[in-house]
């Protein structure tokens, strides 16, 4: 039997609001809350992501032993290509997009952090 229930998943970042913005552009969702800390809840995903203000926020470096991601989110998408471009749009940089074939490509959010896009 399992002791907890994960609830939300949160990641640090200089501006809450955008990232959340970037995030439900994505995935879909609500975004509520403001100032330090916004909450995105995406119906059906069984977990929200929430954006926590980190005045001090360094982002990861992929791939960097010295930075590391520490973690990464996989979206499913029926277009790799489609998906690519509009989420390059949202403000998304690409890091490991080169394979072409193969079944996901890695971007980075606005703040930074490591995401890819998988082929469904």
């Amino acid at each position: 039997m399992a002791i907890a229930k994960l609830d939300v998943v949160v990641l640090d970042c200089p501006d809450p609001a955008a990232l959340a913005g970037f995030y439900a552009e994505l995935v879909g969702g609500e975004v509520s809350g403001e100032g330090d800390w916004v909450d995105l809840r995406v119906p059906d995903a069984g977990v929200r992501l929430a954006f926590q203000q980190a005045p001090d926020f360094v982002p990861p470096e992929w791939p960097s032993p010295s930075r590391s991601q520490q973690f990464h989110l996989d979206v499913n998408v029926e277009d790799m290509d489609a998906a690519e471009k509009e989420v390059l749009a949202l403000g998304a940089k690409p890091l490991d997009t080169e394979d072409r074939e193969r079944g996901f490509r890695v971007y980075a959010d606005p703040a930074g952090h490591p995401f890819c896009l998988c082929r469904a």
